[in-house]
């Protein structure tokens, strides 16, 4: 058996390891070893705790990939209350406040400036130099406790460099989804068919109020820090703080500035005025903050707001430009999308040529008309928007746009859902887009990740008619390929080799390129962990798919049409013709004890301990076995909050035996 103290030991120095090249990758840009080498050093750390969770800490590096189920956010009242800062959009204002803190304090001073970034405030509690809670800013007097989701936000240290800290402070910031992110995600809810995120802020702001942290560590959140406080700190100004928090390891923006008057402050808006463009999130602002701390004890609060600190905040980048006309494009879902053609227009450092209209709601809202004049915005959203019309400049005799009734690549009548504001073409196996579009989204890196075909290539394959679906893929030759424009012999074979290559994708992969409406790549995992292979999913009903945790009716019904289809089950036998692992490959089953043998469980409704799946596990790992409906020979009904009252009813009435959480737990503690 192995020798406890060196199992300690490696863990230790594993977990050393990993925040060492964390904060070289993530703070200084180094990349000290390869990916794969530090995913091998993970797993190993990650196994090792599993093996011996006596040596299980908060700080570790494994915390970082979430997994962690949150049913409700306690309520932490903040030890120094967050308050706001005072707005402002005027340097006369911002003149005003410099006289205020000149009269206030009557000597020298000086400002510390820093970019107002647009995220979502959190305050980050460490004790002896280990995270131990994350909180939100929620109304400034108390927010909600969000540790096990700051805690996969790689850029937040788990535990502080070095060893002069105080046993406790707080480190303060903002966090954010980066552009690159968020357009990530929207050029996924698009494929799915789903509503588009309206701005970063919002995105960030739900990510870090869900319940799955796994998922939270999917969307790739970022953090800049720009407070460190506490009681009785070895600092005498804001400047002194924020080398603190940089020595610590903490992310700190760099584009602070200390300024010794309100002409510089104004040199400083002024210059990120234009070059706020270049960062990759949003600001709306700079933060103007007096740097000495007894300075801003001596000039003390307002009932909401420091009388030591503002906000000047920019107004949204806007100019006026011609609507020359507006176009429809199909999406893979059959979305259909307004799009407005403008005028190019300098705007926000980029021209803008295009403004997407969303439906035929904003353009109605809008009372849009071609050749209006009309004010483009680019402001938190990264895609400029139209927000009003110069009525005063609109021509004489000019009519209101009518929303086109029919499909413009195809010529199919459109529909609209009850309760929908988008427009869509049901011809979803004619419709050219929809077939190219489902076609390419299979083939992308996050589904069969077949890389040597692209869109043009997919249109090429189209117009020859060699390609109608997905499964057509799997038909092709060499001969077919070779005489595509611009293939010759090496092409050719990567292509034949990337889609034979496609065949060992996962199972989960190959679900989520099937393109099922609302079925992004997270609910895809799900349902393939839940059913295990394709054929189980085929056969579920409704009410199985909304037993599933955080599958709703929308995804169970969307789910359910598709496998009603003809179409649909004949292509999924053609892919398990072609080879295609539609199945998940089965971990080896951790066995703890044999407590529950012989006895047959269904778990039903939310539990405040466990996942629904982990909860499953467990009864696997002690021997019991789960089933799906309650039934006469189910022995066991472990029963959540918000169960079904059917199911209960039934498990009643066929004599099933109904207990807690609190009851199976104390079940499986007789091992």
């Amino acid at each position: 058996m192995a020798d406890k103290k060196e199992i300690q030991q490696k863990i230790t120095e594993l977990r050393d390891k990993l925040h060492h090249y964390n904060y070289k990758y993530y703070q200084e840009s180094i990349s000290e070893i390869p990916d794969y080498e530090f995913d091998m050093l993970l797993k190993e750390l990650i196994s090792l705790e599993d093996e011996y969770p006596e040596f299980n800490s908060p700080d570790s590096p494994s915390q970082r990939v979430g997994g962690t189920i949150t049913k409700q956010f306690d309520t932490v009242v903040h030890k120094i209350p967050m308050l706001s800062l005072g707005n402002t959009y005027s340097k006369e204002e911002l003149e005003d406040f410099d006289k205020r803190v000149a009269k206030g304090l009557e000597e020298e001073y000086e400002y510390f400036c820093e970019l107002k970034f647009d995220g979502v405030a959190i305050s980050l509690h460490y004790e002896n130099g280990s995270l131990v809670r994350a909180v939100t800013r929620g109304d400034g007097t108390r927010g909600d406790d969000i540790t096990n989701n700051a805690r996969t936000i790689r850029t937040i240290p788990l535990k502080v460099r070095g060893e002069d800290y105080p046993d406790y402070f707080e480190a303060r910031g903002e966090v954010f989804l980066p552009r690159e992110g968020f357009n990530e995600i929207n050029r996924e809810r698009e494929e799915n068919g789903e509503a588009l995120l309206a701005n970063p802020r919002n995105a960030a702001s739900g990510t870090l109020k869900m319940q799955d942290s796994g998922i939270v560590a999917k969307r790739k959140l970022d953090c800049y820090l720009y407070s460190y406080t506490g009681e009785d700190l070895p600092i005498e100004s804001h400047e002194e703080g924020i080398k603190q928090l940089e020595k610590f390891g903490f992310n700190v923006s760099q584009t602070y500035r200390k300024c010794q008057n309100i002409e510089q402050v104004f040199a400083f808006i002024n210059e990120w005025e234009s070059r706020r463009v270049t960062l990759p999130l949003d600001i709306d602002g700079i933060v103007i903050k007096v740097n000495d701390i007894g300075q801003q004890q001596q000039l003390g609060f307002t009932a909401k707001s420091p009388r030591w600190a503002i906000s000047y905040k920019y107004k949204a980048e806007s100019s006026t430009t011609l609507l020359k006309e507006i176009t429809y494009q199909v999406g893979r879902t059959g979305a259909v999308t307004p799009v407005a053609n403008l005028e190019p227009v300098l705007l926000a450092g980029t021209t803008v040529k295009r403004a997407s209209l969303h439906n035929a709601n904003e353009i109605a809202r809008l009372d849009l008309r071609v050749g209006d004049t009309v004010h483009v915005e680019k402001g938190g959203e990264i895609i400029p928007k139209i927000t009003e019309v110069d009525l005063t400049q609109r021509k004489p005799g000019s009519e209101p746009v009518e929303y086109i009734t029919h499909c413009p690549e195809c010529g199919t009548e459109l529909v609209r859902a009850e309760g929908e504001a988008v427009h869509y073409c049901p011809n979803t196996k004619g419709c050219p887009p929809q077939i190219k579009g489902t076609i390419s989204h299979y083939t992308q890196r996050k589904a069969a990740d077949i890389d040597s075909i692209g869109e043009r290539t997919i249109e090429l394959l189209y117009n020859k008619g060699l390609i109608h679906s997905i499964a057509d893929l799997y038909d092709l030759s060499y001969d077919d390929i070779y005489q595509l424009e611009g293939f010759k012999d090496l092409s050719t074979k990567n292509l034949l080799e990337g889609i034979e290559a496609s065949k060992n994708i996962p199972f989960e992969n190959i679900l989520f390129g099937l393109g099922i409406r609302f079925v992004g790549k997270t609910v895809a995992e799900k349902l393939a962990a839940h059913f295990k292979n394709i054929d189980n999913l085929a056969r579920s009903n409704f009410e199985e798919l909304i037993a599933v945790p955080e599958i709703g009716e929308r995804i169970a019904q969307s789910v359910v049409d598709y496998f009603k289809d003809e179409d649909s089950i004949q292509l999924i036998e053609r892919l398990k013709a072609s080879g295609l692992k539609l199945e998940i490959e089965e971990k080896q089953q951790l066995q703890v004890s044999s407590v529950l043998d012989g006895k047959s469980f269904v778990v039903s409704g939310v539990f405040t301990h466990y996942g629904r799946d982990e909860i499953k596990e467990v009864i696997q790992q002690h021997g019991g076995k789960v089933v799906s409906a309650i039934s006469g020979k189910v022995d066991i009904l472990v029963a959540g909050e918000n169960m079904g009252p059917s199911k209960k009813a039934k498990a009643e009435k066929l004599g099933v035996t109904i207990i807690s959480e609190e009851e199976f737990q104390s079940m499986i503690d007789q091992k």
